[in-house]
């Protein structure tokens, strides 16, 4: 049997119904359900990365359901309803495409003489930070969400930056100010300042994704990579201490240890 979105919202409205409904879904507010949509988001770039379509398919499900259930909330208290919410984010996309959408309606057709895509973008930021100008946001950081995993915060600081013109010319620049961050964090080392020490590993952090937005990598994207990369070989490494008897306990890096890694490394993992 096929459902639709109207089945699931009213399977939302029945989880909630006060009376029938699932004491742990009558339980949840707003803040309560977002470590869950947290959860779910990740799951889904997980599956995205995995390459797994079926996986892709069921967790896109589960975030859906986040918004149902964060819309039945608001539509109990009055606040806004799930049409409310698809109405703004249709109104929102016709806005922000009048190169798909000339009139703003959405049976508009643009000419087949398409602008450039630099065009585009310009046109894009200017609609957007009229949309700040309106909800009375006067900064460019104004809408950047603090929530965002770090991160993809500082790229989206820094790109906000770059577009009010603060932002270096030239990769080499980039780098040396991130070696310079660097050697800012080794003095406040050297100084045993724990505070500043702290400090100075954010600039390097922070510095590091300016680093890779220059070089038009994602700097949330390459460190899951390294992540990844980093598990593979320690996965490898406990293999190989389990099958050559060499303890792998707490304590200084073990040299056998370093030469599994070293395996793992020439072996492309």
């Amino acid at each position: 049997m096929t459902y639709s979105i109207a089945d699931l919202q009213y399977l939302m409205a029945r989880l909630r119904d006060p009376d029938t409904g699932c004491p742990w879904d009558l339980k949840q507010t707003f803040s309560s359900v977002v470590p869950y949509t947290l959860e779910e988001v990740y799951e889904l770039v997980d599956a995205i990365e995995q390459g797994d379509q079926e996986q892709i398919r069921q967790e896109l499900g589960d975030v859906l359901f986040q918004v149902i259930f964060y819309s039945q909330l608001a539509a109990e208290s009055e606040q806004f309803s799930f049409s409310d919410v698809v109405s703004d984010i249709v109104a929102k996309l016709l806005r922000r495409h009048p190169h798909v959408f000339p009139s703003g309606e959405l049976n508009s057709q643009r000419s087949l003489d398409a602008p450039a895509d630099e065009a585009i973008k310009a046109r894009w930021e200017e609609i957007k930070q009229q949309e700040r100008e309106q909800k009375a946001q006067h900064s460019a950081m104004d809408d950047v969400p603090r929530a965002l995993p770090a991160l993809t915060r500082a790229t989206k600081l820094q790109k906000r930056a770059a577009q009010q013109g603060f932002d270096w010319l030239e990769l080499k620049q980039v780098i040396g100010a991130f070696r310079a961050e660097i050697d800012e964090l080794e003095e406040a080392i050297a100084m045993a300042d724990s505070r500043a020490v702290a400090d100075e590993m954010g600039d390097v952090l922070f510095s590091a994704v300016n680093v890779a937005r220059h070089l038009n990598l994602d700097a949330e994207a390459v460190t899951r990579g390294a992540c990844d990369k980093f598990e593979r070989r320690f996965r490898f490494v406990e293999q190989r201490c389990q099958e050559s008897g060499v303890f792998a306990g707490k304590g200084e890096l073990n040299s056998q240890m370093e030469l599994f890694w070293n395996e793992a490394k020439a072996a492309g993992l």
